[in-house]
């Protein structure tokens, strides 16, 4: 049945670790680099400690690229597609985000990183729904790909339907760890969670309960300086 193992994690409060790639294992294309070498060693290293994350990505179905040289020399850039039936299980979720105007609804799959002190789960986004339009079907193909615009609607996508799926799957966070600047909209869900009421607000007051919303996010950055 789909989704049945998520509900062994939804007891414990965790830290929702964020991050546009997460090398959760070489057949399955999900990261670039070092950047997602990090996050898939960070959740590994959790899952021996016996430290309650779950991890937030993309699904990347066409993965990063997959690299040939041509006759002149030149690099030729391939799709590096996977299968994430193979390899995750179907979240029974869905939730929405809005992007240029349009519905996007945003799946899910849960990937377990197994280690000596249990297993942490990742959840892997997923627009590649039938009730999407075609060209935000793809949004979850490629790791870094398109255009700008391409690139932001992925990270609303992360960002905000990340923290959406986390509350629809039903799990309780204790905190935000941004891997990177891609999963910053997230900032925003939880703002509009820390609205106040109009009748507390004095003229010239923000809106939002914004040292609530920054205690609870913590960011890392690959390259400081």
């Amino acid at each position: 049945m789909a989704g049945t193992r998520i509900r062994s994690f939804l007891a414990q409060q965790r830290v929702a670790y964020f991050s546009m790639e997460i090398a959760l294992r070489s057949e399955i294309p999900t990261y670039s680099g070092g950047l997602g070498v990090l996050a898939g060693d960070t959740l590994r290293s959790a899952a021996d400690l016996g430290i309650p994350l779950v991890g937030v990505t993309l699904v990347s179905r066409e993965g990063y690229f997959r690299q040939s040289i041509d006759p002149a020399g030149r690099q030729v850039e391939h799709p590096d597609p996977w299968k994430p039936e193979a390899w995750a299980e179907s979240l029974p979720a869905r939730v929405s985000v809005t992007i240029d105007g349009r519905e996007v609804w945003v799946g899910g799959w849960l990937y377990v990183v197994e280690g000596i002190g249990g297993g942490q789960p990742v959840v892997l986004l997923d627009t590649d729904l039938a009730e999407n339009d075609p060209r935000d079907r793809l949004l979850t193909h490629y790791l870094y790909g398109g255009d700008q615009a391409y690139r932001l609607s992925q990270e609303i996508v992360l960002g905000i339907g990340g923290v959406r799926m986390l509350d629809a799957l039903g799990f309780h966070i204790l905190a935000y760890h941004l891997n990177e600047g891609h999963s910053a909209l997230l900032t925003l869900q939880l703002l509009q969670r820390a609205e106040y009421e109009p009748g507390v607000l004095r003229t010239g007051d923000a809106p939002y309960d914004i040292p609530v919303v920054r205690e609870k996010c913590h960011f890392t950055t690959q390259y400081p300086g």
